[in-house]
């Protein structure tokens, strides 16, 4: 079988972090995901708000990293928890279950776009024992330099910069 999902969007709130009787770190945060296409009059786009978990070092790694209005990538499995409420009806309800996170943008571009927007995607993740420190940042647009600025080298390689 398979229950595979991942999602990109902001967070709506600061995670909340939680600690389990036992001492297991548990994290709670909602994700604020646009829809690809605009309302059923073509209208504005609408956004499902997502409740997703993360637990252990996942967890505490989104609470120390993450914060309101940060871009994050979640992978993880869909969970249907079935719960009964103060009345005694039985309710039920889905959340992302977080098996590895991901930076959304990378720090510079959400520095200098205030934390929205940004043509950079941060590659940094943690999920079970990994930490990777990679990021990549799209190059930005450039135009080429005239032919004029470029000297020719000799075929003697003491004149190589590397």
């Amino acid at each position: 079988m398979l229950n595979h999902i991942t999602i990109m969007g902001r967070l709506t709130r600061d995670p909340e972090l939680r600690r389990t009787g036992s001492g297991i770190a548990v994290a709670s945060f909602t994700v604020a995901v646009d829809r690809d296409f605009g309302g059923r009059d073509g209208g504005e786009k609408e956004t499902d708000f997502i409740d997703c978990v993360a637990w252990r070092q996942t967890g505490e790694f989104v609470s120390k990293y993450f914060t309101k209005g940060s871009m994050i990538v979640v992978s993880g499995r869909l969970q249907i928890r079935g719960w009964t409420d103060k009345e005694g009806n039985k309710r039920r309800s889905a959340e992302v279950v977080a098996d590895n996170v991901y930076f959304g943008e990378s720090k510079r571009s959400s520095e200098s776009n205030s934390g929205y927007g940004g043509n950079a995607y941060g590659g940094n993740s943690y999920g079970g024992n990994n930490y990777g420190g990679n990021t990549y940042s799209a190059p930005a647009s450039a135009p080429a330099a005239p032919a004029s600025d470029f000297a020719m080298l000799e075929d003697d390689d003491a004149q190589l910069p590397f």
